[in-house]
């Protein structure tokens, strides 16, 4: 009996240590050997004998977890297989998604039919450039395609790619090759659930044609957020509504709520003895959430509702009574269990903790509120109990959200989407009903939209603030705790102080005299930032790729925000080429920006842009900035550079500190670098070059590198970019003469910040100091002198 009590009071605190050695792996650089997981699978058992149950539960959570990694990054494509054209078939795995420049599915290899032998990754996303093919979920085909790693951009504030993909199993990325061979294999079976997502899909875009909330409407019935534009994605973001848009926690449990109602009410209509009703209901209540999740593709979001609703289920047909803090307790373990990359989600954190501090306010309590009073207390509270965990998530916090939700959640949550749901199933059955249900539900949408927007426009709708340390955030997340325990409990002010510190958080600046450079890591283009005391400039913005992706959006304002960064003194556009200026207009839009400076000013949306000149100089907290490039009209002929020659018009900036000098060059080449020793010569002497026209070997010519003189250069270039760079002639050159070279394709985000007791610069790859055991190991284009290879 007493090992019985014993087991029972320590059944939770050893699902609690399960879940956190499995977040302990999460954290690693590296995953264990199987040697090493091998001998702490021995160990487990021997913990538990010992009756050491939360050491054995926390070591079976660290092991379970890093043999679940350990698989998965098995399932890789070789790097001899980068680039060559493969032969595979197999059946899509996704909704297609059409854009501008073609279509983008995910795909399931079932064979690997050329190379013979050949070995590829079992799921892929794919993109068909400029194809007129209709492509279906569930159809089977064989493709040419060309395949490279996953490997994204990593930068300081912005998303991490690779982890998003490793999370999803996706591990290899590629496009379908024009080819003869590639041909539809076989259609889709119309029995399993992609073929249900493919004709739900297109009979949903057809009932609302060319409505601006198509997008809107798909997510709410199947969680297709794609088709939801940027505009009405930050609409959500900042009126904190998105958790109602995309399918969550909260349709699955409101489809399951609706089935178990439905069935005990038909149970004790038809007075059916034979099961007992609560079991009934419970039962239907499971099938129709697992239903609704197979239609949205069984995504990550909709899996943990799932697991949720079943533990909750099970207890009612088990007829064991099971306490809110169990059920919730026992679905993360069982999530932890089934996919431990779960907790790598901010949305695991969200949806479990918003349920835990649900359960916190309503428990406790002596008095209970009205249903009104209390829907709107709840709200508030489980705002501002969020809201530490969004600021360290996202760095920023709707502070319209409990407004917006009060009035949203009713309307979205509990008319509009059952309606929705409804208008969807019965497209199915009799397409003219459905179309009018649907054209319904576009109004209400509509309706509802402008609310929103309203909102989301008030100029205090959202504080975006750098995102905390760990440490601060827990700290604040238990101070917003205190500030909810019940009344007459003293030290309930206390909550205030301990939200203080993530509150006020900032990231220290370089001390006076000194700068920070950072070369973002932007693909093959080029933007960095440099930060004095109090001060930032922007040099280059990176590309446009698409209508809905730029670099200013994607990469540039994260890093901003990240590091606290609320305005920009300077923008220098260095020329014209959409890898440099294609995030400016984005980053004018979302920040203050007091001067631009460019060599094509005019391609810049701001009132004031001027042209950027040889001769231009200013100085910031002990930091010297001149331009040194391009000259003036007047003398740019006799030093053979003209008005046409884009990338030899390109602004150079050079910056003069105590650390040592930067030269940041833009897309220069022979001819301006020419120029540029003809007229400053052993002036150019720089510690830190920023690769000229991300080391093409049309730039760093013998005679530059020997008047710049820099210890280490940094290269901006895409990971196996189509030209190559940097050129290896260009890199065989930094090498004899003794530099250190660093590239972003394989230290994602470079940093220059003074060293320590005023030593020289120190460079930080951010794919170094922040390597997580999932990032690609890409080899480097060239070490640095006196290293080896990593």
């Amino acid at each position: 009996m007493k090992a019985s009590a014993r087991a029972g009071r320590n059944g939770i605190p050893a699902l609690l240590a399960f879940v956190c050695g499995g977040i302990a792996v999460q954290t690693l650089p590296e995953l264990p050997s199987p040697m090493l997981l091998t001998g702490l699978a021995v160990a487990a058992p021997i913990l538990f004998l010992c009756r050491r149950s939360l050491a054995c539960a926390l070591l079976l959570g660290f092991a379970w977890a890093s043999a679940f990694a350990l698989l998965r990054l098995h399932d890789e494509l070789p790097r001899n297989l980068e680039g060559r054209d493969i032969i595979v078939e197999g059946t899509i795995a996704s909704l297609p998604e059409p854009n501008e420049r073609g279509v983008r599915f995910e795909f399931d290899v079932g064979r690997i039919v050329s190379p013979e032998g050949g070995r590829a990754p079992g799921h892929l996303r794919l993109t068909w450039y400029d194809t007129d093919r209709t492509l279906r979920a569930g159809e089977h085909w064989r493709l040419t395609v060309r395949l490279k790693r996953p490997h994204g951009m990593l930068n300081p504030g912005g998303m991490d790619y690779e982890l998003w993909l490793f999370s999803r199993n996706i591990r290899a990325l590629g496009y379908v090759r024009e080819s003869p061979g590639n041909a539809l294999l076989r259609p889709a079976n119309p029995w399993l659930p992609g073929a249900w997502r493919q004709t739900l899909s297109d009979r949903i875009h057809a009932a609302l044609a060319d409505s601006p909330f198509d997008g809107v409407i798909q997510a709410l019935v199947m969680g297709a957020e794609d088709a939801i534009t940027p505009s009405q994605w930050e609409v959500l973001r900042r009126t904190g509504t998105a958790h109602l848009i995309a399918i969550s926690g909260s349709h699955i449990s409101l489809v399951a709520l609706l089935a178990y109602g439905i069935a005990a009410g038909a149970a004790a209509l038809l007075q059916v003895m034979r099961w007992p009703p609560p079991a009934l209901a419970a039962s239907t209540a499971v099938a129709a959430a697992a239903g609704y999740s197979a239609l949205t593709g069984f995504a990550i979001p909709t899996r943990r509702a799932l697991i949720m609703i079943a533990i909750a289920m099970g207890g009612i047909i088990a007829q064991r009574h099971l306490r809110p803090v169990h059920t919730l307790t026992w679905a993360l373990a069982a999530v932890v269990l089934l996919d431990p990359l779960a907790v790598t989600s901010p949305g695991f954190w969200l949806s479990f903790l918003a349920v835990g501090f649900i359960l916190y306010l309503l428990t406790c309590r002596l008095h209970r509120a009205g249903f009104v009073r209390g829907l709107a207390w709840t709200n508030w509270a489980t705002s501002l109990g969020l809201a530490p965990v969004l600021l360290f998530f996202f760095g920023q916090i709707s502070l319209i959200s409990p407004l917006a939700n009060l009035f949203a959640v009713p309307v979205l949550g509990l008319a509009i989407t059952p309606l929705a749901l409804f208008g969807a199933l019965v497209l199915l059955v009799w397409p003219a009903a459905g179309i009018v249900l649907m054209g319904f539900t576009e109004t209400l949408v509509a309706w509802t939209w402008k609310a929103l927007e309203w909102l989301s426009a008030l100029p205090w709708a959202q504080w975006q603030h750098a995102a905390p340390p760990l440490p601060m955030a827990l700290l604040a997340a238990f101070g917003a705790a205190v500030l909810m325990i019940p009344r007459g409990i003293p030290g309930r002010w206390l909550g205030l102080f301990l939200l203080l510190p993530a509150a006020t958080y900032a990231p220290g600046p370089p001390p006076e005299g000194s700068y920070r450079l950072t070369v973002l890591d932007v693909g093959q283009a080029l933007a960095s930032v440099v930060e004095t005391h109090a001060h930032t400039l922007v040099f280059d913005t990176g590309a446009r790729l698409s209508d809905s992706f730029d670099m200013g959006t994607a990469v540039l304002e994260p890093y901003l925000r990240a590091r606290g960064i609320s305005a920009i003194d300077t923008l220098v556009v260095s020329h014209g080429d959409n890898d440099h200026i294609g995030g400016a207009a984005a980053l004018l839009q979302r920040f203050p920006v007091a001067a631009a400076l460019s060599s094509v000013p005019d391609k810049l949306s701001h009132p004031a842009a001027k042209s950027c000149r040889a001769g231009q100089s200013w100085e910031w907290d002990g930091v010297r900035f001149e331009m040194l490039w391009p000259p003036t009209p007047e003398g740019a002929e006799g030093e053979g550079t003209t008005a046409d020659d884009d990338n030899d018009t390109s602004c150079v900036l050079k910056i003069s500190a105590t650390q040592g000098g930067a030269l940041l060059t833009g897309d220069i080449e022979r001819s301006a670098e020419s120029g540029l020793v003809t007229r400053y010569a052993a002036a150019l002497a720089s510690t830190v070059l920023v690769a000229p026209h991300h080391g093409s070997k049309t730039s760093s010519t013998p005679e530059f590198l020997s008047e710049v003189r820099p210890s280490t250069v940094l290269v901006s270039a895409g990971y196996r970019n189509r030209w190559g760079f940097p050129s290896p002639q260009v890199m065989e050159r930094y090498r004899r003469l003794g530099i250190r070279v660093f590239d972003t394709a394989s230290g994602g985000a470079l940093t220059v910040r003074p060293g320590a007791d005023g030593a020289g610069p120190e460079l930080i790859p951010y794919r170094l100091s922040h390597r997580r055991y999932w990032h690609d190991t890409a080899p480097r284009t060239e070490s640095p002198a006196g290293a080896a290879p990593r």
